[in-house]
């Protein structure tokens, strides 16, 4: 049994399901297409159907799930297209934040960032991948937010949370997994030398391999 099969037991119930209901989209487990059982789901989270109808909501408002009219909840199936355009978004998002974080980072968001950095290198070198990618996406997030620009924080946000299933699935290829820890140590030294250009590059360039990873793996599916 993992984390996602245990009991809820917190008190925002809603909020507990969807982020439950989000890792086991992420991690596969309710792979593109799939529609919702709510009376599995339920039982499976420990929560009655009323917060779980609300999860439903929450992750339909962030793309995650399409709400069918009298047939319930079905998780978001990308089509290449999409895919290709919101990662070419996303590499212009995260270049942006790059090159503002570079200007505006401090020393303890440095340290903040190679803790968590070491902790990455741990999980990967131990194959945890879903430790590996709940931390790369803290990772990213802070960066997000060290760019100082609330706006693009919350535009980054909002896409990404669509794509995380496809970006937790591109290091199933292990060349490529290993390729993504070392752009990360070198996203972290540009940061600290304030680099922007430098950190906007290699964000970019992280972000279109990536892209091919997926559209990749959705040729061999």
């Amino acid at each position: 049994m993992d984390g996602s099969d245990l009991p809820i037991a917190r008190l925002t119930l809603p909020e507990a399901a969807a982020e439950r209901l989000r890792t086991l989209i992420i991690e596969g487990e309710l792979p593109p297409g799939t529609r919702l059982n709510e009376r599995e789901l339920s039982e499976r989270l420990g929560v009655s159907r009323t917060p779980l109808r609300e999860a439903f909501r929450m992750l339909a408002g962030d793309g995650l799930l399409v709400q069918l009219p009298n047939r319930g909840a079905q998780v978001v199936a990308l089509s290449r297209d999409d895919i290709r355009h919101a990662f070419e978004l996303m590499a212009a998002l995260e270049g942006l934040a790059g090159e503002l974080a570079a200007a505006r980072v401090t020393d303890d968001d440095l340290t903040e960032l190679r803790v968590l950095q070491a902790e990455m290198e741990a999980a990967h070198a131990r194959h945890d991948l879903p430790a590996y990618y709940a931390i790369n996406r803290a990772i990213h997030d802070r960066l997000s937010v060290i760019a100082g620009n609330p706006i693009l924080a919350h535009t980054y946000r909002t896409l990404n949370a669509r794509l995380h299933a496809l970006r937790f699935r591109s290091n199933l290829n292990v060349a490529k997994w290993d390729q993504a820890v070392d752009e990360h140590r070198q996203m972290i030294a540009a940061l600290a030398a304030r680099d922007g250009a430098t950190l906007r590059d290699l964000l970019i360039r992280h972000l279109r391999a990536k892209q091919e990873a997926v559209l990749e793996a959705l040729e061999t599916d």
